[in-house]
């Protein structure tokens, strides 16, 4: 009954949360720092649409501090580290959220649309005749929130996880949060590995795949609270998340695989020639795949519900207000099943490659 309850006060709190990321700003100007918003020779209607794009923004970027509740500044900040004639490290604190000039040891740097640029004393940002920043950038290494959030996040399913595998020495029958961790695994092991791989090689590909698919599904479910956080929404995260894929499915495969991409059997060898250079680049455009779908889909389902809940803040009529509230209450519940079925979809398509690269083929 206690695991009932949690789960369900988890589910109201991530179906109420969004409107909370509004709430907590209301119309107030988010007009500093790297968020600037010119309002020369613009309406009050433009002016406020424009702040309204620029926190949107602003709420899917990363950040080298975590703000909890920023009109409250209740925030804390982050380790800035970097590589510049030397390594520096410093509290994000001293960027004063961007709007100051940092300095270590003789350098200054300054935040400039997210980016930490090497300047002088003023904070002076050089432009070509592109708008790009000349300044040098020095190697960036700092914890940002996404860094932060993953290793929070990575804590806490290794704390999870321990403790679910330690109950198994007293009872093979699962207790508080294992009831809900136990069917979750067993659906992953049951529809997803043994399908896609099959039962003779998936034990060796479960460990990852359970990895992948709870970090993504609690990272999508944290994207869901006011705190700005976009793990998913970073191209990088799942360039990563990618990546390992692929090297594990090459690393692993069997002569077979490449022995279907290279030189198919019953194929004419004319076309042998032709389809190869096909099949290898299909290779590299599964995991470019996996990366695109899982970042297009989180970052376009903020996108829409950040865009609904700033409506609340455009329409005076409140038969309007209520029907955007409703209607974005109603996309919140989508988007919790959205969370889920990312990260269903990208373990099952990782457990689709696995299998392939280690199928036992029958040529004759």
């Amino acid at each position: 009954m206690q695991v009932k309850k949690l789960v369900r006060t988890l589910l109201l709190l991530l179906l109420v949360s969004p409107i909370a990321i509004f709430a907590q700003h209301g119309n107030e100007e988010h007009s500093s720092g790297n968020h600037e918003v010119k309002t020369e020779e613009l309406s009050e209607a433009d002016v406020k649409a424009a702040k309204r794009k620029a926190y949107i923004k602003h709420h899917l970027q990363d950040s080298y501090d975590f703000a909890i509740w920023h009109a409250k500044g209740i925030e804390f900040p982050l380790p800035v580290i970097l590589f510049d004639e030397g390594l520096h490290i410093f509290s994000s604190s001293k960027f004063h959220h961007g709007e100051s000039v940092a300095e270590s040891k003789g350098n200054f740097y300054k935040i400039f649309h997210g980016k930490i640029y090497k300047t002088d004393a003023e904070g002076t940002i050089a432009m070509d005749d592109h708008h790009h920043p000349t300044n040098a950038k020095p190697l960036d290494f700092s914890i940002t929130k996404n860094v932060f959030t993953i290793m929070l996040m990575s804590i806490l399913i290794f704390f999870l996880f321990s403790r679910f595998a330690k109950s198994y020495k007293t009872s093979l029958v699962p207790s508080k949060g294992g009831k809900f961790l136990e069917p979750l695994i067993i659906f992953v092991r049951d529809e997803i590995a043994i399908p896609n791989i099959g039962e003779k090689h998936y034990k060796k590909y479960m460990s990852y795949l359970l990895t992948v698919f709870f970090f993504i599904w609690f990272l999508n479910l944290a994207g869901m609270t006011p705190l700005g956080i976009g793990v998913t929404n970073n191209i990088a995260v799942t360039f990563a998340l990618a990546l390992i894929t692929f090297l594990i499915t090459q690393l692993t495969s069997k002569k077979a695989y490449w022995g279907h991409i290279f030189w198919m059997p019953g194929v004419p060898v004319p076309m042998k020639f032709i389809l190869a250079p096909i099949e290898l680049l299909g290779v590299i455009i599964k995991p470019f795949a996996l990366m695109i779908r899982l970042y297009a889909n989180m970052t376009a389902g903020h996108i829409v519900i950040m865009s609904l809940i700033g409506l609340l803040y455009v329409f005076t009529n409140w038969f309007a207000k209520g029907a955007f509230l409703g209607l974005t209450l109603f996309l919140s519940i989508i988007e919790l099943l959205v969370a889920f079925l990312q990260a269903y979809i990208f373990t099952m398509l990782t457990a689709l490659y696995f299998g392939g690269a280690v199928a036992e083929h029958d040529d004759h």
